[in-house]
């Protein structure tokens, strides 16, 4: 009995070393075959145009075809779910973006843990959100805005491209810090949004800057701060909402690279690195810029903790909002 015990015990090791040495081994010839890219959004936007710069500067770099897939439906539930569900073998990937860490908070069908079902590989780029305005509101800048606001309750309403996204997010962030009840008016994207905003529909949006830069420049609208630590070089004269109106307010959207789960250590090393390359290269910096996004590159590890940060933080204010996933 014994022997067979000590035999099986051998058998069970040396099936785990085995596996083991078969990842190890997979891992080191990473990649061997075409990767793909899921882009969980439609065909033809900012966050899809990022996905194909991403897939055309790792192809060199992997010594491997890099496809772009659009997988879209539910608010990108549809394809960060699929990424969740595929092998850990690093030829799926995602293009990850503020909506996956919203998911659960807001829709009662998600699928898939943002935390628990995905490897982080790189933050690949940011951009600020910037509060602009209808020339007619009487407000130059955040704080003239909340003051405003609370002098005339019901009067104001802001756009956004839609619900779960970082501009509904940062509804309801600003209203939470300045105490006032600004609604938003839900879109199906910032240009329908800009429209009704230059035809005096509705006095404020949230939107990336770059689109709206144009009727800055004509007046026929004004910034009137930011949502970033930081101000923009393309507006300089504008304030930051932190040190105009509301300390420790910011908030950005973002786009990275991620994988499923379980993801062998040494393929997420060498998509870090390519990734980590590609967000040198002045090239890239230039055809991102027109897009509204900066290369931000942050390494696995720390994207992981923006994740998991940003995943709590709009939990507390999606439940202190009242909001229910439905």
């Amino acid at each position: 009995m014994r022997r067979r015990q000590l035999l099986a015990l051998l058998g069970a090791t040396a099936a785990v070393y085995s596996t083991e040495a078969s990842q190890r081994a997979q891992a080191q010839e990473y990649p061997s075959r075409t990767i793909t890219l899921v882009a969980a959004i439609a065909p033809g936007g900012a966050v899809d145009t990022v996905a194909r710069i991403l897939a055309e500067k790792l192809q060199p770099l992997l010594r491997q075809s890099v496809v772009v897939e659009n997988r879209t439906g539910a608010g990108g539930m549809i394809g960060t779910a699929s990424v969740a569900r595929a092998p850990a073998d690093g030829y799926t990937l995602l293009l990850m973006e503020p909506s996956a860490v919203l998911a659960k908070w807001l829709h009662k069908s998600a699928s898939f843990d943002v935390i628990g079902d995905f490897t982080p590989i790189a933050l690949v780029a940011t951009s600020p959100l910037v509060l602009f305005a209808h020339p007619s509101l009487p407000a130059e800048d955040v704080r003239g805005l909340i003051a405003y606001s609370r002098a005339n309750p019901g009067k104001l309403a802001v756009g956004t491209p839609g619900i779960g996204s970082p501009h509904h997010m940062a509804v309801l962030l600003l209203n939470a810090a300045a105490g006032i009840d600004i609604p938003q008016v839900s879109y199906r994207g910032s240009a329908p949004a800009l429209s009704d905003l230059l035809a005096g529909q509705i006095p404020l949006i949230w939107s990336t800057p770059t689109a709206v830069m144009p009727f800055v420049e004509q007046a026929k609208v004004k910034a009137l701060g930011v949502s970033s630590e930081k101000r923009v070089a393309i507006l300089p004269r504008v304030p930051t909402i932190e040190e105009n109106a509301l300390p420790g307010f910011h908030i950005e959207a973002w786009l990275g690279v991620a994988a499923p789960a379980g993801m062998p250590a040494e393929a997420v090393l060498r998509l870090e690195a390519a990734v980590r390359d590609i967000t040198k290269l002045p090239e890239v910096e230039q055809r991102m810029s027109p897009l509204g996004f900066s290369l931000d590159y942050l390494p696995a590890q720390k994207f992981r903790d923006l994740i998991a940060s940003e995943h709590q933080r709009y939990g507390e204010v999606i439940r202190a909002a009242g909001i229910m996933p439905n």
